[in-house]
Parts: structure tokens; C-alpha cells; sequence
């Protein structure tokens, strides 16, 4: 799966679907201060890549889990790559609301599942993983058994790994961003003087740059 990580690292930089500013930082709507920004909408907009996100999702979830019942995607970063792996493996799609929808039925999970079915959620981008697991906890609460989460891409902070650990949610992702300062250095994307701040960042995410 290397080979895939380096693969999708490249991909995401070249269509600045991520975007690495160790000197001018991005601010997210967190407030955080962060040295990279990721948009992986922007991959649906390439059918190359998009298809080869899809096809390392049906790789994954092949060797993984086999054939799950369902396939969700977490809206909305990952309703339409969600509905492209569905397709692949010619199974039924939901997708998870982050809340329940404020009129009509009150739906959080979109789309048709009965309870006791298996699936594996889709998830486009993993920060600190709380959002994609309340699609998680929406689909248990509706007794419906989650495999597993895969997504495109994850920065690896310890919190998520914590948040999905407490979960008993295991994530498997195309990318990350070990992978991709890794690849980025050798591109000659960033410089070896910029992998101080690149680390530093992630191990206190929270705080850096203020």
C-alpha cells in the first residue's frame, strides 16, 4: 500500500488538492493555525485520479472486509466518491448526515438500510476524526454494524488515533501525511529546511503558530 500512499500523495499536490505553506500559514475555520490545507473534493474534478481513489477503496475494503452489505459515505466531502465505490461493487449507498436533517422526517442517515446490515464508511479527510465518528454512532445507534472507515487522506494526530481508538473503529486510509511530507521532499515540493515546522506542527496542532 506504500506504493498507493506515494501515488495519491503526488496526485493530491499536483492538482493542489493539498496545498504545504511551512512559511505562510493557513488558517482553518478551527481557528488553528496549519502549515497545509486539503480540499480532496477537488479530486472528482480529475477522472484519473478520482478513479484511482475509487479503485484503492475497493482494494481496501476487498482485502479487509471482504463484501460489506453497504457502503456510507460521510456528508458531504464523501457522498459522491462513497457513490463511486458503492457503484464498483455494485452494492446499495447511504450517507450520514453530521446532524439530523431540521425538517421533514428528521433523517440523519439518507437513503434506504435495514438494521443488522454491515457496512464500511466512507471519509474523504481525518483531522481529529470526531466528525466522521458521529457518522459512526449515527449507524450503530440504527443497529447497523460499521466494519471499518477508510478515507482518502488522514494528518495522523495523536487525538484521532485516540478518538478512533475509544470508538473500537479501525481506519485504514489511501494517504497520509508522513507519506506525503516523505514524497513532497523528494519532489523538491518543500525543502529540508521547512521539515521542522512540518512536524512540529502536527504534534500540537492546537497551538502552533501562535
Amino acid at each position: 500500500m506504500e506504493n498507493l500512499g506515494k501515488k495519491i500523495a503526488q496526485s493530491l499536490l499536483q492538482i493542489k488538492a493539498i496545498k504545504l505553506q511551512p512559511a505562510n500559514h493557513f488558517t482553518w475555520a478551527s481557528g488553528w493555525k496549519s502549515p497545509i490545507y486539503c480540499d480532496n473534493r477537488k479530486t472528482l474534478s480529475y477522472p484519473e485520479i478520482r478513479n484511482e481513489i475509487r479503485d484503492g477503496f475497493v482494494k481496501i475494503i476487498k482485502e479487509k472486509y471482504g463484501t460489506p452489505d453497504y457502503i456510507a459515505g460521510v456528508a458531504t466531502g464523501a457522498i459522491a466518491i462513497g457513490v463511486l465505490v458503492a457503484e464498483a461493487m455494485d452494492l446499495p449507498f447511504v450517507y450520514v448526515r453530521p446532524k439530523p436533517k431540521e425538517h421533514g422526517l428528521g433523517n440523519m442517515i439518507e437513503g434506504e438500510i435495514e438494521a443488522g446490515k454491515k457496512v464500511v464508511v466512507i471519509e474523504d479527510l481525518i483531522s481529529t476524526g470526531r466528525s466522521s465518528l458521529k457518522a459512526v454512532e449515527a449507524l450503530r445507534n440504527a443497529n447497523i454494524e460499521v466494519l471499518g472507515m477508510v478515507a482518502i487522506f488522514t494528518y495522523g494526530f495523536h487525538i484521532s488515533e485516540h478518538n478512533f481508538s475509544n470508538a473500537k473503529v479501525v481506519l485504514s486510509t489511501l494517504s497520509n501525511y508522513e507519506i506525503l511530507i516523505k514524497y513532497a521532499l523528494e519532489s523538491n515540493y518543500i525543502q529540508e529546511s521547512d521539515i521542522e515546522a512540518l512536524k512540529s506542527w502536527r504534534k500540537d496542532p492546537e497551538n502552533w503558530g501562535n
